[in-house]
């Protein structure tokens, strides 16, 4: 229960932050976000951890995830600077856990039956629904949305790889400082409107960073406490979130054909996920009676 607790508060700051970001980033772009965020991330993090180390063990691993984990971040700026509402945004997002789904087959060798297969089909299908052509979700921001979708499911696979290596608060203090350079690279490309932004949007941009550093910290501290898959569901609440934020903020509310593909797509990540605990149930059953066998037959033999 503390473990849901904490993913689901994550979520909600995570929530509030990217609506922070949504609202500054005419002011200041989205390379200049990304070092906002990327500063005060790091020093959350840094300052949640009391003093653990913070050292990478993968340093390769944790390099090549941080890098790409940003590239998704620009991607996500991109689409909310060109003022695509919050939840149209994690409507696409919601199709990152199918993505994994079928990732982990080559990049950990993990099978997926037939259930699984058709869920994630459906699921794609509600893709469709979202994407339909001339509908609200018909623009080239989407389709980069959808694109990323594949870098973030990636940054997923290598994370569960990670952990074996590294602490959580290791990899999220790397993957927010990494925000620094990449923004400073950036910038060229995405100069800043103004100079100086004024006081509100300062204030903003560092509530982006202190509350993405508390966020990732909740969910290192939340997948320390509980399973991945009692965790998992919460993910989809924040289009919940981002539904109340857009509407409050910006006025937006998604397309009928939008809200219609995200259950679609949010049910067969649910349904996979929910194949996923049986299959886990299963092999645990399978080892306990081997184990009683092994025991039983180790008693027969003396």
């Amino acid at each position: 229960m503390r473990g849901i607790g904490f993913i689901a508060l994550g979520y909600v700051i995570v929530s509030c932050a990217d609506a922070a970001v949504k609202w500054a980033l005419p002011q200041v772009g989205p390379a200049a976000a990304m070092i906002w965020r990327g500063v005060f991330g790091a020093i959350a993090i840094a300052l949640l951890a009391r003093g653990a180390p913070l050292r990478p063990v993968n340093r390769r691993l944790i390099g090549g995830r941080s890098l790409l984990h940003c590239a998704v971040t620009l991607i996500f700026y991109i689409a909310w600077a060109r003022a695509m509402p919050l939840a149209d945004t994690y409507a696409v997002a919601a199709v990152a856990p199918l993505l994994m789904t079928l990732l982990a087959i080559p990049l950990l060798g993990e099978t997926v039956g037939w259930r699984r297969w058709t869920s994630t089909g459906v699921g794609f299908l509600g893709v469709l629904v979202m994407l339909q052509p001339g509908g609200a979700l018909w623009r080239w921001e989407a389709a980069m949305l959808l694109a990323g979708m594949g870098f973030l499911a990636l940054t997923r696979i290598w994370t569960r790889l990670l952990t074996r290596t590294d602490s959580p608060a290791t990899i999220a203090f790397w993957l927010l400082l990494t925000h620094i350079p990449v923004g400073l690279a950036l910038l060229p490309f995405f100069p800043p409107p103004a100079l100086l932004p004024d006081t509100r949007t300062v204030l903003a941009l560092v509530f982006l960073g202190l509350a993405n550093g508390a966020a990732h910290f909740l969910f290192a501290r939340a997948f320390a406490l509980a399973p991945v898959s009692v965790l998992a569901p919460f993910e989809y609440t924040t289009l919940v979130w981002g539904l109340l934020l857009g509407l409050a903020v910006w006025g937006e509310f998604p397309a009928a054909a939008t809200l219609a593909g995200a259950c679609i797509v949010i049910a067969a990540g649910l349904y996979n996920l929910h194949r996923e605990r049986v299959r886990a149930r299963e092999a645990r059953r399978v080892a306990r009676l081997d184990a009683a066998g092994a025991a039983a037959r180790m008693e027969a033999a003396r």
